[in-house]
């Protein structure tokens, strides 16, 4: 779970296979703008994160904080947040429903990091 490619496991939450690439560069701009975000509420490194292609794993973004709990949290939220810009559903509804689940995952992220 940790060693899990952050790009290929993205990419599958957006409904796309490991070995199909024509979108990469594409799905690696939207995975580094939301580990930006997630960087600013106090999840991942100090320094920052940046995923270039399918070596980088949850546990080198995570580091040694991570726990399953919130590797789970993560994952989806930034599955969500890439779905919702590279692939967004057709139904408003659903986008809607999107939305509330990664804000809510972001704020609990946040107060977890302020509590640390």
């Amino acid at each position: 779970m940790f060693n899990e490619s952050i790009h290929n496991s993205v990419k599958k939450q957006c409904g796309l296979e490991a070995d199909y690439e024509y979108f990469d560069p594409e799905i690696i701009g939207h995975i580094n703008s939301i580990l930006m975000v997630l960087n600013q509420i106090g999840v991942g490194p100090e320094e920052g994160f940046v995923v270039e292609d399918d070596s980088e794993t949850w546990g080198d973004f995570l580091g040694d904080r991570a726990t399953t709990q919130k590797l789970t949290a993560v994952k989806t939220y930034v599955g969500l947040r890439v779905r919702l810009i590279f692939d967004p559903p057709g139904s408003s509804a659903l986008i809607e429903s999107m939305k509330r689940q990664a804000d809510e995952l972001e704020w609990r992220l946040n107060v977890q990091a302020e509590t640390k």
